[in-house]
Parts: C-alpha cells; sequence; structure tokens
C-alpha cells in the first residue's frame, strides 16, 4: 500500500458513502484508478465491507455493557456459536489471561440485561460492567507510520 492507498483508506472511513467521482476529486486521481484500487483492497481483505454504523439506543437498546466470562465450563466451539446466535451480543473476542472471553452487549432494558446474564451463566462465571460512556469509539483504523 502507498500513500494514495491510506488516503483513500482513510476518507472512505470519514464517509464511507463516499463516491467513487468524490474520492476521484480528493485524490487527484482518475475514476476507472480509484475503482481499481478499491478492488485491490477489497481483494486483499483490507477494506472487508461497507455498512451503516447505528448507536445502538437509536434502536431501544439503551443499556450497553461490556461482559466476562471466565471458568468456561463449555467447549470453546459450544459457547462460540451460541454466543452467534445471540443478537444481544454485538462483539465477542476470545482473549488470553484469567478471563476467557469479553464481550460487548446491548440491551433494552434491566430485565433483558438479567435474561442475557441468565442465558450466560450455564458456560462459566459471568461478570458484567455496564458502559457509562465511550470516550473511543468506532476508530479510524490506518497502518501504522514506520519511523
Amino acid at each position: 500500500m502507498d500513500q494514495l492507498d491510506f488516503t483513500i483508506l482513510r476518507l472512505l472511513q470519514e464517509d464511507g458513502r463516499m463516491t467513487i467521482s468524490e474520492l476521484s476529486k480528493r485524490v487527484a486521481l482518475s475514476r476507472p484508478s480509484v475503482a481499481e484500487r478499491l478492488l485491490r483492497l477489497q481483494e486483499r481483505g483490507v477494506i472487508t465491507g461497507f455498512r451503516a454504523q447505528i448507536p445502538p439506543s437509536a434502536v431501544g437498546r439503551s443499556i450497553q455493557l461490556i461482559i466476562q466470562i471466565s471458568e468456561l465450563k463449555a467447549a470453546p466451539i459450544e459457547f462460540e456459536k451460541r454466543i452467534a446466535a445471540d443478537e444481544a451480543i454485538l462483539e465477542c473476542h476470545r482473549v488470553t489471561g484469567t478471563v476467557s472471553y469479553v464481550m460487548k452487549a446491548a440491551v433494552s432494558g434491566m430485565e433483558a440485561l438479567t435474561q442475557l446474564v441468565e442465558r450466560l451463566m450455564p458456560y462459566g462465571n459471568v461478570n458484567t460492567s455496564v458502559i457509562l460512556s465511550s470516550p473511543v469509539i468506532n476508530r479510524m483504523v490506518l497502518p501504522q507510520q514506520q519511523k
């Protein structure tokens, strides 16, 4: 990747709906050249998709939380299948250390939170933390510059 690719990635992360024509103007490159660069970035797995970002609170999920599962009581593959099927779970990460999994979830209220915890309890020790605020979310991701 070169500096033009970095610029295209930055622009698309600022505005994922930016057209190829607008990208072309912003990077001073022809539309076919920009389209080719986008295709290469997608083929290489640098760009994996385009989607709308929707705050959970905008669709009635006003409580967001971090969940830690330790002392897993099931095979990881079984647990991961269960988690993948639970729409309350927004992210799930298998991690090192005393905790096996760290997840981010969003629920509509305390009753939904209670139900989620009860669904998870058979799989291990559940520790929840309600998110009070998120000073950094959806940070732009670019390659680190070599020093």
